[in-house]
């Protein structure tokens, strides 16, 4: 997912291991996705739409 981010926005993200099975994509201590929540990972594709609607 990293990669893609990069690729698409040129953003560089970073990985924070956490514990437990979650998966939350933060931006700005902003939680823009929770797998905990959604009951699923997301697609690369739905982060990087999400990523783009926050630069507006």
């Amino acid at each position: 997912m990293a990669a893609e981010i990069k690729k698409e926005l040129g953003i560089e993200s970073k990985l924070v291991r956490g514990s437990g099975g979650i998966f939350d994509v933060t931006v700005d201590n902003k939680r823009i996705f929770s797998k905990k929540e959604e009951g699923r990972f997301p697609s690369e594709k739905e982060i990087v739409d999400q990523l783009r609607a926050l630069a507006v």
